[in-house]
């Protein structure tokens, strides 16, 4: 089935996803090396599975929702991470998809495992800067929280401070196991495979926001994502961000 309709799209708005992070000239580029495991939690307000991961309209007005990094081992430079969390919580503008809105989310909330040193917070940031949709929304915050997780049987509970909290479970695929989707439209390095699941209840009370909602898209993925790979990535969002500018030919003045 061909997606080339919808890649430059996808590309245009991952390449703003990355654009909150590509240093001006002027600034120095950040060249700590730094690499994480762990398992992906991820909710949204929309019908499962997530349309916004295609570049189609979220199923009501807008997409909120969030996603969490449990990270079982990692380093940032010489500081370890392992055990921490990071998450972020965004919502899109009402009738626009997630990626062409970017840039313009209602807001773009970050957070950080509160169990972290200093050095920690500092490392978590600088990742969270790099792959939690950074740039997304002009209004955001990074706030310091007990970020943790309990999985009871299939369902994940999942739980961001006094902030948030979304409860999950994979459903089953119609030949058994769990539906997975893999390398959508609008996927980075994190995102590249997931399974596929509904949830239970969600709820959020940040951000002037008041969520409660259920059966709901749910998503669970492992990662393994380095700087190499998100700098691959951008290189190639650049490349192909070059290529449709060039298509398009020169605007008119």
């Amino acid at each position: 089935m061909k997606t080339t309709s919808l890649l430059p799209c996808a590309f245009v708005a991952a390449l703003l996803i990355h654009a909150a992070h590509v240093r001006a000239a002027n600034e120095p580029k950040d060249t700590t090396p730094w690499k994480i495991t762990g398992q992906l939690e991820e909710a949204c307000s929309c019908d499962a599975a997530c349309p916004c991961w295609f570049n189609s309209k979220p199923t009501k007005m807008t997409c909120g929702g969030g996603q969490v990094l449990f990270i079982q081992k990692g380093n940032y430079g010489k500081v370890k991470l392992d055990g921490l969390a990071i998450a972020s919580i965004g919502q899109s503008p009402e009738g626009q998809t997630m990626m062409e809105s970017f840039g313009n989310w209602n807001f773009a909330y970050n957070y950080i495992d509160e169990k972290a040193n200093p050095e920690q917070r500092k490392a978590l940031e600088a990742i969270a800067g790099k792959v939690l949709t950074p740039g997304a929304s002009k209004k955001t915050e990074t706030r310091y929280v007990p970020i943790t997780r309990k999985i009871e049987s299939k369902e994940h509970q999942i739980t961001i401070g006094q902030y948030g909290t979304f409860h999950g479970h994979l459903i089953e695929g119609g030949m058994g196991g769990s539906p997975k989707i893999v390398n959508p439209p609008g996927a980075d390095p994190l995102h590249h495979q997931y399974e596929q699941g509904r949830t239970t209840k969600m709820t959020y009370n940040d951000a002037d926001q008041n969520w409660s909602w259920s059966d709901s898209n749910y998503m669970l993925g492992t990662f393994t994502i380095d700087n190499i790979q998100y700098e691959k990535f951008a290189a190639g969002l650049a490349q192909k961000m070059a290529e449709t500018k060039e298509e398009k030919g020169p605007e008119k003045k």
